[in-house]
């Protein structure tokens, strides 16, 4: 991997930093067709042409899902969808035992 270059970021007026497509490939060990695809599809939200942690992260994820256990692009926004839908139910579950 190489090495991590200023010119790879900016830092966003709600003070998030943000990434370029070629930054998240790199991380993500992808291409930036795909992450444009992603892009197209719906599956991340750009901020202009650049990226926030967790749409890398999500990158991250769906390539992951897809590797390991096969699945289809679908199939893994599904299961992220419902892993972030479990986790929001386990936090209102958490508040209501309290």
């Amino acid at each position: 991997m190489s090495e991590f270059s200023l010119s790879n970021s900016v830092v966003s007026s709600a003070g998030d930093r943000l990434y370029t497509f070629e930054y998240a490939a790199l991380v993500t060990e992808t291409s930036t067709v795909v992450i444009e695809q992603f892009v197209q599809v719906g599956v991340i939200h750009p901020i202009g042409a650049m990226l926030h942690t967790s749409e890398i992260a999500r990158i991250a994820q769906i390539q992951r899902l897809r590797r390991d256990l096969g699945l289809n692009l679908v199939g893994a926004m599904m299961v992220l969808d419902m892993a972030q839908d479990i986790a929001q139910l386990r936090a209102r579950l958490k508040v209501l035992q309290v």
